[in-house]
C-alpha cells in the first residue's frame, strides 16, 4: 500500500544518493547498511519502480529515480518547514508577515533587512505585495498587510499610524530622441502642452481624482513603473521617474532630464512613510522588521543624497549642454544684427 511511504524512506533515498553509495548513507546516518538496503527495497515496493541500478561498484539513479529525486526533495523540505513553522507558532510567533510597498520604493533597500529576518526567523513566511500609491497604503488600512512602506499622502487619507521613513526625488525625463529634449532653455508650461505625458496611475480611489505633477491633458496612465520606465526611454513621451530608478540611463544618455521655468510647480520630493493600523497587533517577527526598518541604516545623510540628488555627472553634463547652446544662440544674434 502506498500509504506505508514514511518519511524515513525518503530521508535514506536522498541520504544515499548524496552520499553515493548506501555504505556512505549508513556511516552518514549512524545505521548499518542492512538498515538502509532495507529502507531503499521497501520504498521501491511501495512506489511500485526501481530507484537504483546496483548492477555496478556504486548505485545509480535509474530513470525513474531521476525523475522523482526533486519531488521527494520537496517533500522533505516542506516538512522541516511544518516543523519550524510550528515550533514558531507555540513559542508565539506569528506564522506571516506581510508588507505593502509603494512600487516608487527602492528595493534595493531592503536585501539586506529581509536576509536578517529569514535568518532570525525561519519558520514566518514573508509576503510582500508592491502595489502603486493609494493602493499599497489601501492594503494596509483594509487588514491585509501588516506593514507598508507606502506613499505620505496615501496615508494620510487613512486612518493609520505612520512615521517619516524616506524622501525620494523624482525627475522629470524624456528620450534623447523626443523633442524636448532638443530645447535648449529652461521649458515652458505651454511648450509641456503640445506633447503626451506618461503618468502613473492610482488603481485605487484612495488618492481619488487628485494630479500630481501632471502639466498637460495629453496624458497616457499607466499602472505600472517598470512598464513606464520603458515607454519614456522609447521616447513614447515625458514624465517623471524616482532619480534612483532614472540613475543609469540618465548617466548612459538613454534619457534626458527636462528643467522647467521655475514658474511650475511639480513633485520634486516623493516622501514614503513607514505605516500600519492602530488596531493591527504585530508578532515578534513584525515587531523585530519594524524596528529593524526603522534603524539609523534607512536615515543617513549619505543615503538621503542618493536617493534625492541627480548624479554628478548628469548635472554637469546638462550644465555644459546648456552653457554650450547659449553660447550658439548669442554667436547667431551677432551674425544677424550684422
Amino acid at each position: 500500500m502506498m500509504d506505508a511511504l514514511t518519511l524515513d524512506q525518503i530521508r535514506t533515498f536522498l541520504a544515499v544518493v548524496d552520499a553515493g553509495s548506501f555504505s556512505a548513507a549508513a556511516r552518514r546516518q549512524n545505521r548499518a547498511t542492512s538498515a538502509i538496503t532495507y529502507a531503499i527495497d521497501k520504498m521501491e515496493e511501495q512506489l511500485g519502480v526501481q530507484l537504483f541500478n546496483r548492477t555496478g561498484y556504486r548505485p545509480r539513479l535509474t530513470e525513474e529515480g531521476q525523475a522523482l529525486l526533486p519531488r521527494t526533495r520537496r517533500v522533505v523540505d516542506e516538512i522541516d518547514g511544518l516543523r519550524i513553522a510550528a515550533r514558531g507558532i507555540a513559542s508565539g510567533l506569528e506564522p506571516e508577515v506581510s508588507i505593502a510597498i509603494d512600487t516608487m520604493f527602492p528595493m534595493s533597500l531592503l536585501s539586506a533587512p529581509l536576509r536578517e529576518f529569514q535568518a532570525r526567523f525561519p519558520g514566518v513566511q514573508l509576503r510582500i505585495i508592491v502595489e502603486t500609491l493609494g493602493s499599497s497604503a489601501r492594503l494596509v488600512a483594509e487588514g491585509h498587510c501588516a506593514i507598508g512602506l507606502v506613499t505620505e499622502f496615501a496615508a494620510s487619507g487613512l486612518d493609520l499610524a505612520s512615521l517619516p521613513f524616506l524622501e525620494i526625488a523624482l525627475v522629470l525625463v524624456v528620450s534623447p530622441d523626443h523633442p524636448l529634449a532638443k530645447i535648449a532653455d529652461n521649458i515652458d508650461i505651454e511648450i509641456l502642452k503640445q506633447y503626451v505625458q506618461l503618468v502613473l496611475a492610482d488603481r485605487s480611489r484612495v488618492t481619488g481624482s487628485r494630479d500630481y505633477g501632471v502639466y498637460t491633458g495629453q496624458t497616457c496612465r499607466l499602472s505600472d513603473l517598470g512598464a513606464k520606465h520603458e515607454m519614456l526611454r522609447a521616447g513614447l513621451g515625458f514624465g517623471t521617474l524616482p532619480v534612483h530608478l532614472a540613475r543609469d540611463d540618465l548617466l548612459a544618455g538613454r534619457l534626458v532630464p527636462l528643467r522647467l521655468t521655475t514658474n511650475l510647480s511639480g513633485p520634486a520630493r516623493f516622501p514614503i512613510v513607514l505605516a500600519r493600523r492602530n488596531d493591527y497587533p504585530l508578532g515578534p517577527a513584525g515587531q523585530w522588521l519594524v524596528g529593524r526598518l526603522s534603524s539609523n541604516d534607512f536615515t543617513s545623510e549619505s543615503l538621503k543624497q542618493r536617493l534625492i540628488q541627480l548624479p554628478d555627472g548628469v548635472r554637469n553634463k546638462n550644465s555644459k549642454r546648456n552653457r554650450k547652446r547659449k553660447a550658439v544662440r548669442r554667436t547667431s544674434g551677432r551674425k544677424s544684427s550684422h
